[in-house]
């Protein structure tokens, strides 16, 4: 066990990890209390996503526009909690929830990957607003995602907590200056993130630069696998797996 993060540290390793929760397209939605219930249930742990609502609430949900989850258009970041809390997920009974109540339910049982969906330049409101959170929540937990300012914030205020850094070949991109992408690529942003470990896309966790930050005591752990000899393929460049639409 590493001494300074606990248990979560040895939960990097396994069990897997359930991508938006263990969802199911005929049953619980992604990123749903039911899809999270069912994770724990099964010994997994979560991996999930956070974004602000307009009042400054930490609401469980990956997409920036409402449409495809709720069939309501507009961009989550312009409605309030309690607009978002009337909204269902697919058609079925579930809410969007909210990172506190995503815990409360959870508890100790997983292991918990809070995706921070911060957007370049916006750093600061999400990511207090998620330790403020995480600070009382006693269960094991990670913070990840793909803008390395983010990282940086939580490393110079509260460096105790355990950050994985999200990272693809960022081929595409459009948010991003063409050199950007290229550094980005190259994992150079790791100097500016500071993390703990790598969350790397399948096309990343062979990289030899990957390896190299491996053999050096980094993780990585892989996503998304969705099947299982994608994960027999990458296992040896990995320390464990971020996956849906099958048993891990």
């Amino acid at each position: 066990m590493n001494t300074q993060f606990g248990e979560a540290w040895d939960f990097l390793f396994h069990p897997p990890v359930a991508h938006r929760g263990l969802w199911a397209k005929d049953g619980a939605p992604e990123n749903s209390l039911g899809a999270f219930q069912a994770a724990c249930k099964a010994g997994y742990g979560i991996e999930l996503d956070v974004q602000l609502s307009a009042d400054g609430e930490a609401m469980v949900f990956h997409d920036e526009d409402l449409e495809r989850m709720t069939g309501v258009k507009g961009r989550l970041r312009d409605r309030t909690a309690a607009d978002l809390a009337e909204l269902r997920l697919m058609g079925t009974d579930e809410p969007i929830p909210t990172l506190m109540d995503t815990l409360a339910i959870v508890g100790q049982r997983a292991m918990v990957h809070v995706e921070l969906k911060t957007p370049f330049g916006e750093v600061g409101p999400l990511e207090q607003r998620v330790h403020d959170i995480l600070i009382d929540h006693a269960g094991p937990v990670c913070v990840i995602g793909f803008n390395p300012y983010s990282h940086a914030w939580f490393a110079d205020r509260f460096p105790g907590l355990l950050r994985g850094l999200d990272s693809y070949n960022y081929k595409r991109a459009p948010h991003l200056a063409e050199e950007q992408r290229a550094a980005f690529a190259r994992l150079e942003h790791v100097a500016i993130a500071r993390p703990h470990f790598l969350a790397l896309s399948l096309d990343m966790v062979d990289d030899p630069r990957a390896g190299a930050f491996r053999d050096k005591g980094m993780p990585v752990v892989a996503w998304t696998v969705r099947d299982p000899a994608q994960w027999e393929a990458i296992r040896p460049h990995c320390d464990n797996l971020i996956f849906e639409g099958f048993a891990a």
